[in-house]
């Protein structure tokens, strides 16, 4: 198999390569939690050696994403079921495959990342007329001009929001009900001790260097209310919460302790105009 150095990827790029594999075995299971065959199609042709990723992350880190990936999933899902036409805004894409499993024929959608992800993302997936690439980072302001006019707008931030520092989150959520009030977000989040546990099991094990920690950790995700008036915290909840219930309990130990301390959570909430 091809060197991962011919794909030229950084320490933070590399990191989206992590959810991609996750999605990916959990499909090829024989009774996969998750179906995601763009996961399974992309991992097959990208030159990259993934025995590294296999050999390091446990199956606790890989539910992670599969959780994630089901609880997005569900929020998109019901939210285009009221809103056929929304616009959904992938921040942080990667190679994000949440397009291909939610679509409903009607949806915009928009896949937002830096150039050198959105370089690579366009040797796999493919724009459509209901699904566009803008290669820019989200503190760009200009990006908005993009979907001027569009109604029912949610963003999702998978795996991202916990790589700025908190003064940078502050500048997104502000800027965000400045463009885009009413917007909805769905994303995950670590607390303090997730940020820590995160940067020694995964982004060590996985072979990355200082560049990719997570920075931003949060133990109680409803101080973010206090920032500016219009932040609303619609729901947050442990991320194996709901996943664990396909497991016995004998084999939810390991995902009753991380939830019990809060490692990684999930949250929707509402932002409208200060």
């Amino acid at each position: 198999m091809a060197d991962s150095k011919e794909l030229k990827l950084g320490s933070v790029q590399k990191t989206l390569l992590l959810p991609l594999w996750g999605r990916a075995v959990e499909t090829l299971k024989e009774k996969p939690l998750l179906t995601d065959e763009k996961a399974v199609s992309i991992k097959k042709s990208i030159p990259y050696d993934f025995s590294g990723i296999s050999e390091n992350m446990s199956k606790l880190i890989r539910a992670a994403w599969i959780a994630r990936s089901m609880y997005f999933d569900k929020k998109i899902l019901s939210f285009i079921n009221l809103y056929p036409d929304a616009t959904i805004v992938n921040v942080g894409c990667g190679l994000d495959t949440t397009f291909d499993r939610v679509d409903n024929g009607k949806i915009q959608w928009i896949d937002l990342d830096l150039p050198d992800s959105i370089e690579l993302r366009r040797k796999y997936i493919s724009e459509s007329p209901r699904r566009k690439f803008i290669s820019s980072s989200v503190f760009d302001k200009a990006w908005y001009g993009e979907i001027s006019g569009a109604k029912n707008i949610m963003l999702m931030l998978a795996g991202v929001i916990y790589y700025f520092d908190e003064s940078d989150v502050k500048i997104l959520f502000n800027d965000i009900r400045t463009f885009i009030p009413g917007a909805e977000m769905i994303f995950d989040y670590s607390s303090e001790k997730g940020v820590e546990l995160s940067n020694k099991r995964v982004i060590k094990k996985g072979g990355m260097d200082e560049s990719a920690y997570l920075k931003w950790g949060i133990n109680n995700i409803y101080e973010i209310e206090k920032w500016y008036d219009g932040i609303k915290v619609t729901e947050t909840m442990p991320i194996y919460r709901e996943y664990k219930k396909n497991y016995p309990f004998y084999k939810r130990i390991g995902f009753n302790i991380s939830d019990a301390v809060k490692i990684m959570s999930l949250a929707s909430v509402r932002i409208s105009a200060g």
